[in-house]
């Protein structure tokens, strides 16, 4: 049980599950934001647009006359939910854009030209094996080697 609980502390103190758990947050925060955009400035707009329409007065019920507690589906609130949706990743997308964009812009360029490596290593003249560049022996055939 003791290793158990290690593990666990370990899983959770790792930066994925902390970053996880700022992202959920931050994401309701900006949910509300972005319901406030769609209900109170959007969908006015768009019922003036197209007329007077309120997305929200739209529904149906369901056994009116039949039924002691009838159904009632508010099918226009599902229509501001989509809007809702599509609007919140449109404005995700334009952060993660901008924010992008301002990474590869501060970054620093890559050097083009890297530095020539100096060698290590040579090839042995008699047998042709790699050796070491300081080597005066060949480890592989034991031939003498000039400098």
């Amino acid at each position: 049980m003791k290793k158990f609980f290690e593990e666990f502390k370990q899983f959770i103190s790792k930066g994925n599950v902390m970053d996880l758990a700022v992202g959920v947050i931050i994401g309701g925060a900006f949910q509300s934001i972005v319901n406030s955009l769609v209900n109170d400035i959007l969908m006015p707009l768009l019922s003036m647009i197209t007329g007077g329409v309120n997305f929200a007065s739209w529904a149906v019920t369901i056994g009116k006359g039949e039924l002691e507690n009838p159904a009632t589906l508010t099918y226009g609130n599902f229509i501001s939910a989509i809007i809702n949706f599509l609007l919140m990743a449109v404005v995700l997308f334009l952060i993660i854009k901008a924010m992008n964009s301002a990474k590869s812009a501060l970054a620093k360029p890559k050097a083009e030209v890297e530095e020539e490596k100096v060698p290590t290593t040579k090839i042995c003249p008699f047998c042709k094996s790699e050796i070491a560049i300081d080597a005066t022996r060949c480890p592989h055939c034991t031939s003498q080697l000039d400098k």
